[in-house]
């Protein structure tokens, strides 16, 4: 029998990256450092993906098309690494949080600190805001603390064992541990450790980040990772709008001689295939396209069965002055949630699960300007601020402009009577608009992909999720390990496997 000739392993020289949103700039940086000659194409006009703003009605007033908070950034290995760190400073990153991080709104009707729980950057802050309910707040706020307290400090390793495929070796297994007794809990058991509608609120609030019915086992797992990382780094911005990450990235890759050429979509594995290596920052569906006849089967098979979960319907506004909260902490917040109480918000989530759309979506807002003053605009004595909303919905909704406008304006209205009055213009995208914006959002889902325990476990494969099963080439979008989110770990691991393992003759 022939023997097929040895190829040995050698770091690649040459790389293209097809996608410019955050994991795949963040993957033509990380193989840029490392000496490869990267070239990075982009579909679109402007480059970013999920990191895009622009002013989309008023000029002057930025507005983030996808991505607005990022508690995970900083979180992450990538931004950790104090010369990365200070690398992206160097090219404009900055992050500024608001006053108050996060509001969750449960009772519209309520405008006292009873119908609302605030998170705070500081555990204990938060911790104290819970005291202060009636009843069990004591116990609460004991809760909270004894809860997030103990991986604050050790959010680092800690992200360093979470953001990254599931399938390892622990370096820190006792931190892993600790941190998965509770990550792998059912939400809907998660929040009854606490005793207050106020603190259920405010965990299942985010744990619902994960568009992941919270009955499920390992649905805590979101709202963990982001109640620990916003803890630890607060929930901020980017100055000047999402953009601002993905120029700093780019600034840094044409810095060590990279490219970037935008309106360049790849259709085909012809275009890119004279690089050692190629990496997908694209869909699934995408890359299977792309690559054709040579994805092997068992790959093609496992990427068959991914999953995809609900969509979202968003609204961008201009407001004149600011929204109207009955909530004073609201007033104040970068992000407010609004979807009621723990049990609400899973109602809401199991509809979108099943393909209802729900009578109360679960809405998230965010006031960045409250962080970042440049994004408005004083005109003829009046401040124009920028407003960032969307609700859950079931994938496939098929609702007009005007249907989602009403919608997630239903929801602000309800807990900031007379918001309507303040709205000067707006702009509605609905889950078909979003994908058409932005291609990976497929279907108008912005997570990469259902997050439940099985695809946390195998996303999209349960072993070398990096790897396409074509020889140099890989995939860094949000549909890898460890997930969607602005932490850019998706493609620095897709560019680490593929310094590793390239073969070239």
């Amino acid at each position: 029998m022939a023997t097929m000739p040895h190829r040995a392993h050698h770091p690649p020289r040459t790389a293209v990256v097809v996608g410019s949103g955050p994991n795949g700039l963040a993957a033509a940086v990380t193989l840029a450092h490392a000496g490869v000659q990267v070239t990075v194409h982009e579909a679109a006009s402007t480059i970013g993906g999920g990191t895009r703003s622009a002013e989309l009605m008023v000029p002057g007033v930025i507005h983030d098309l996808c991505s607005a908070a990022h508690p995970l950034a900083q979180a992450g290995g990538f931004l950790r690494d104090p010369r990365m760190a200070a690398a992206l400073r160097g090219h404009g990153l900055e992050f500024s949080t608001a006053p108050v991080d996060m509001v969750h709104v449960l009772d519209d009707s309520t405008p006292g600190p009873h119908g609302a729980a605030t998170l705070h950057t500081s555990v204990s802050a938060t911790a104290a805001g819970l005291h202060h309910q009636e009843d069990d707040g004591r116990w609460d706020a004991r809760m909270w603390q004894a809860s997030f307290s103990p991986f604050v400090d050790r959010v680092g390793p800690l992200a360093d064992e979470v953001l990254r495929p599931l399938a390892h070796l622990p370096k820190r297994p006792v931190t892993l541990a600790g941190f998965a007794t509770q990550a792998l809990l059912r939400a809907s058991w998660s929040w009854r450790r606490f005793r207050t509608p106020q603190a259920r609120a405010l965990f299942a609030g985010i744990a619902a980040h994960a568009f992941t019915p919270l009955h499920l086992p390992a649905s805590s797992a979101a709202g963990t990772l982001l109640t620990v990382a916003g803890h630890a780094h607060g929930w901020p911005v980017a100055v000047g709008g999402s953009q601002a990450i993905a120029d700093a990235l780019a600034a840094e890759l044409r810095s060590f001689g990279g490219e970037i050429v935008t309106d360049s979509p790849v259709t085909g594995f012809p275009q890119v295939n004279d690089a050692d290596t190629v990496v997908l920052d694209t869909s699934l569906e995408v890359a299977a396209a792309i690559l054709g006849d040579r994805l092997p089967h068992r790959v093609a098979r496992a990427w068959s069965r991914f999953r995809r979960g609900p969509a979202v319907a968003k609204v961008d506004y201009v407001l004149e002055g600011d929204v109207p909260w009955s909530h004073q902490d609201a007033r104040r917040a970068g992000t407010v949630h609004l979807g009621g109480t723990a049990e609400q918000i899973a109602d809401a989530e199991q509809d979108c699960w099943s393909g209802r759309l729900p009578e109360r979506p679960f809405t998230l807002v965010c006031q960045q300007y409250l962080a970042d003053p440049s994004r408005s605009r004083v005109i003829d004595g009046r401040t124009l601020n920028p407003l960032w909303a969307y609700a859950h919905v079931p994938a496939g909704w098929t609702g007009s402009e005007q249907e989602t406008f009403n919608l997630v304006t239903a929801q602000i209205e309800r807990a900031a009577p007379g918001f309507r009055e303040r709205v000067l213009d707006w702009r509605a995208s609905p889950p078909a608009a979003v994908a058409s914006h932005n291609v990976n959002n497929v279907g108008g889902e912005i997570s990469g992909g259902a997050n439940d325990l099985a695809q946390l476990i195998a996303r999209p494969r349960v072993l070398q999720p990096y790897d396409t099963g074509v020889p140099g080439v890989f995939l860094c979008s949000s549909s890898t390990a460890p997930g969607g989110g602005v932490h850019f770990m998706c493609g620095v691991n897709a560019a680490q496997r593929a310094l590793r393992h390239t073969q070239l003759p």
